[in-house]
Formats: C-alpha cells, sequence, structure tokens
C-alpha cells in the first residue's frame, strides 16, 4: 500500500496544545458499526464486566537540555541511552558542533560530544554517576514535547504533570503514551466498580514515534525499535481475561505494538522482554487485542496506519472526517477514541 491512501487535511486550530482538564473530560469517538460522540468519562458504560484495559506503565524522562558551547546556545534532545554514560541525541544546531566540543548545562553537568553519525544525530558523553546524571536531568531538563505543541524554549512547569500518564512508573521514554494521558484516579475505581480490570506493561516510546515516514510505499518503511516488559503474571492475567470472555482493551497503539508482538498464533500473550520493531500495516491479523482506545493522529504515519489496520481504512478516514468537522482536539493533548476490529477476529 502507499502512503498517501492515509493522507487527510487537518485544520491546525484542530492541534490541542492544552490537555483536558480534568483529564477524563476529553471527548470520546466510540467507533463501532457507527459514531457515537461520547466523552472519556464514559468509558465504564462503554466497555462491560470482565473486559481488561491494558495500560503502559512508562515514565517521560525530562530529555530536553538547553546548554552552551562557549558563547552559543545548544539545544539537545537525549533520546537514546547507549550505555556508559552515553546518549544519541538530537542537536540544535548540530552541524557546528564538533567532536571534542564541550555543552554545559548547569554546573557540574555537561556534557562532551563524542561522536558525530551520518544521519545527523551526535553521540554525547556524560562523565558522571548514572544516579547523578538521573537527578540533573531531572532537575535541568524539560518534557520533550512533540513539535506540534508550541512552547518556548524553557517549556511550561505544568507540562511536568500534564505529559506523564497516572500509570507511569519506569524510566525510559521520551514521549508520552498519550491515550493513558486520559486516565484519573476516580475514574479507574470507576471501572473497577464496574468489574473491568487493569493490567500494566511496559513500551518505552522512543523518537521514531516523532519521525516521519519517508517512503511511498509501506513496505519500504524501517520501522524504529523500542523496547518492551510483559511479565508473567500479567501475561497471565491477559489469557485468564480473554479465556473468561473477557475483551482485552489495549489503552494506545504503544500497548497493541507491545501485545501484538507477544501474542502467539492462538492469541496467547506470552511473557516478554526486549525490543520490538512491529509494523502493523492492513491486512495484519490481530490476535491479542480486541479493542482498541487511542488518540488522533498525524496524517501519513505509522500510527494511523496501525488504526486503519485494527478498524479499517474506510472506517477511520470517515470517522476523522467527523471528529475534524465536529471539533475534536487532535494529537497527544487532544480527544480520543475508541475503536471495535473491521472485523471480527478468526
Amino acid at each position: 500500500m502507499r502512503l498517501d491512501e492515509f493522507d487527510f487535511d487537518l485544520p491546525r486550530d484542530r492541534i490541542a496544545q492544552q490537555p483536558a482538564r480534568p483529564r477524563d473530560s476529553a471527548r470520546l469517538l466510540a467507533v463501532g458499526d457507527g459514531l457515537e460522540d461520547r466523552t472519556v468519562v464514559d468509558l465504564p458504560s462503554l466497555l462491560r464486566s470482565g473486559d481488561l484495559l491494558v495500560v503502559n506503565e512508562t515514565r517521560v524522562m525530562p530529555v530536553r537540555l538547553s546548554g552552551k558551547r562557549g558563547d552559543a546556545t545548544v539545544e539537545v534532545t537525549l533520546h537514546t541511552d547507549t550505555g556508559d554514560g552515553r546518549w544519541l541525541a538530537f542537536a540544535k544546531p548540530g552541524r557546528r558542533l564538533r567532536v571534542g566540543d564541550r555543552i554545559v548545562f548547569a554546573d557540574e553537568f555537561h556534557a562532551d560530544v563524542a561522536e558525530k553519525r551520518p544521519e545527523g544525530d551526535v553521540v554525547l558523553a556524560f562523565d558522571m554517576p548514572a544516579a547523578a546524571f538521573v537527578v540533573a536531568l531531572d532537575r535541568h531538563g524539560t518534557m520533550p514535547l512533540p513539535p506540534y505543541i508550541h512552547r518556548d524554549s524553557g517549556g511550561e512547569p505544568a507540562d511536568r504533570k500534564n505529559y506523564q500518564t497516572m500509570f507511569a512508573a519506569t524510566d525510559g521514554a521520551i514521549a508520552a503514551p498519550t491515550a493513558g494521558l486520559h486516565f484519573t484516579p476516580d475514574l479507574l475505581a470507576r471501572l473497577k466498580a464496574a468489574g473491568i480490570g487493569c493490567a500494566r506493561i511496559t513500551l518505552h516510546v522512543g523518537v521514531g514515534t516523532f519521525l516521519p515516514v519517508k517512503v511511498e510505499e509501506l513496505s519500504d518503511h524501517r520501522m524504529h525499535s523500542e523496547y518492551g516488559v510483559i511479565d508473567s503474571n500479567t501475561a497471565a492475567a491477559i489469557n485468564a481475561a480473554r479465556a473468561a470472555g473477557g475483551r482485552i482493551v489495549a489503552v494506545g497503539t504503544t500497548c497493541v505494538r507491545l501485545l501484538e508482538s507477544a501474542a502467539d498464533e492462538a492469541g496467547i500473550v506470552q511473557p516478554f522482554e526486549g525490543t520490538t520493531d512491529l509494523f502493523i500495516t492492513p491486512g495484519w491479523r490481530f490476535r491479542g487485542v480486541d479493542l482498541m482506545m487511542t488518540n488522533f493522529h498525524l496524517p501519513r504515519s505509522t500510527l494511523f496506519v496501525l488504526v486503519s489496520a485494527f478498524a479499517g481504512l474506510a472506517r477511520m478516514q470517515s470517522s476523522y472526517r467527523h471528529a475534524i468537522e465536529s471539533g475534536y482536539r487532535f494529537y497527544s493533548y487532544g480527544d480520543a477514541c475508541l475503536l471495535t476490529p473491521e472485523a471480527a477476529p478468526t
């Protein structure tokens, strides 16, 4: 399939710059045989007793830094920990950096340019203990908001909380699993009271979520790798819920990718620890997911391709047209949709 089949026009004023308050007051488009305009707070009535939500408990790290190389300002976004205090990073202006340059972010917090990659990334070496690095990053870094959310270079303090889900527990992401941003303790309690469970897995969302697809044929796209974990107890809980007649509701495309990476041909989710570069396109037979809750995604993105594979391209195009015409808010801080598959799994 061609990438241009997954294109659509989106007015810029539909891109959310701030999250809904409270979080569960965001709008929710239920996509099934028809379309139903609801809100996230309605989720308990849209699911049924025995269903199991699967959420991502990765925690976003404040990996965006502003420093000085001499008198020049350098903006850095760390994106891959390569070990031994070294990080792959995007840097602006990156072309002027040279191997051996030192970037100073604060007193006692600096990095040396150890390498420049052909792709444009730089390798930064931080000469400090890991624990001290985490403390310094938390103190001086800002959240790596996607480029379509406009902020001054210092960011907004509120984003520290707003761009983190209530489930966040394990450091490792450089982007939020945004469907999880809609949940509140009150909503989770109401779901539990309705007999709807919640299981937690981890997929550290990487830089690839922001990168554009640069090929025209989807089969030519190389998907980025992300590290994920499903422990044996969680895998057993997921399989037990499904065996009892419950549906597995993946909260976000990150959970979909990890569940589908871990599910065998019979639909049994196996314990998983490692990386996945799974690129889900139309024609994929979903084995580990029955329903999906997700935000509204960018045109020509791997995420819009994924939701189209799950719910059908024509249905998603129609749903997005409705959302745009009805004033839904798009992307990371935007509204959500609850998707049923185009056809029942066989």
